[in-house]
């Protein structure tokens, strides 16, 4: 493949490519999995609850390549090369927001989404529910532009009206909805 300037990212790791039954297939660098219609790879979302049953959301920073200042779940990422999903997932939440909360997988999913010409998700996603008790949020700024926390039914009514969300958040929301 042609190199673009997603190419030459500072950091640009080795993400892990799968099939449709989650088998690995080899790997290759995040920006060329997200360049075109992307290629099938691992990722993972994470959902944060506080004590109020309030969704923590963040707003991706406006340097993301992908859906940048829109509105996502808690925390999302991949597996790098080597690396398992439990693992990754706890180092992105620490790394995103500085949290280190027990985390509990729920489901996995697959889906497809493009960006224009910018790129596309082409992922299988596993979701990890974790809860907020005292924990002090510290978002890193070149991956999170705002956050907030966010009451289920507030929630709902701004998917309705609001275009700013990420698609694999509107996408997992449906599951989690009905049993948050």
């Amino acid at each position: 493949m042609a190199a673009n300037k997603h190419n030459e990212e500072p950091h640009d790791p080795w993400l892990i490519l799968v099939d449709d039954e989650d088998r690995i297939l080899g790997h290759e660098r995040r920006s060329l999995c997200h360049d075109g219609t992307g290629l099938l790879h691992r990722a993972f979302s994470i959902y944060l609850k506080d004590r109020d049953g309030c969704l923590l959301l963040q707003q991706r920073s406006r340097e993301k390549r992908l859906w940048p200042e829109f509105w996502s779940n808690s925390c999302c990422g991949h597996p790098e090369r080597g690396e398992t999903i439990e693992a990754a997932a706890t180092r992105r939440l620490q790394e995103e927001l500085g949290l280190s909360v027990p985390l509990s997988f729920a489901f996995k999913y697959s889906y497809e989404a493009e960006f224009g010409a910018l790129g596309a998700e082409r992922e299988l996603c596993s979701v990890f529910l974790g809860s907020l008790i005292s924990e002090t949020v510290r978002p890193d700024p070149t991956e999170v532009m705002d956050w907030k926390r966010v009451d289920p039914e507030v929630l709902e009514k701004d998917l309705e009206r609001l275009k700013n969300f990420t698609p694999w958040f509107r996408i997992a929301w449906e599951t989690l909805a009905g049993s948050w």
